[in-house]
């Protein structure tokens, strides 16, 4: 039994679910903090998003971003790393990411997001 998660292929990446999906504030944050944990390095871990929520309630919200395609879990150890999935998104949605996250750093402050994102900086 692999333990690896189960991801939606490009085609199966549906824009209303990946809308509906960037609507949650919490969700959001998540993607927002990957898309700036790009420019370092492509993967942030579980434990590394641990000041937007608890555990429980994190995985809940990892599950729902891997499912509607907008992320890829990687599964190392007991660790679970996590990246956009840029090159789909864009293949299916040319500029939808780039315009949402470019709107999420505009409404930063209002949206809490600055603080999570200090990972960045310090790795």
């Amino acid at each position: 039994m692999s333990r690896t998660p189960l991801h939606p292929t490009r085609e199966q990446i549906e824009l209303p679910m990946v809308l509906d999906c960037l609507s949650d504030p919490i969700r959001l944050a998540i993607v927002y903090q990957l898309a700036q944990q790009e420019r370092v390095s492509s993967e942030l871990c579980c434990g590394d998003f641990n000041g937007l929520a608890g555990k429980s309630n994190l995985a809940y919200h990892f599950a729902k971003l891997r499912e509607c395609g907008l992320m890829q879990t990687r599964v190392a150890g007991t660790n679970r790393f996590m990246r956009l999935r840029r090159e789909d998104l864009d293949a299916r949605f040319p500029g939808l990411l780039d315009a949402v996250i470019k709107s999420a750093s505009k409404d930063a402050e209002r949206l809490q997001l600055m603080a999570e994102c200090e990972v960045v900086e310090a790795g």
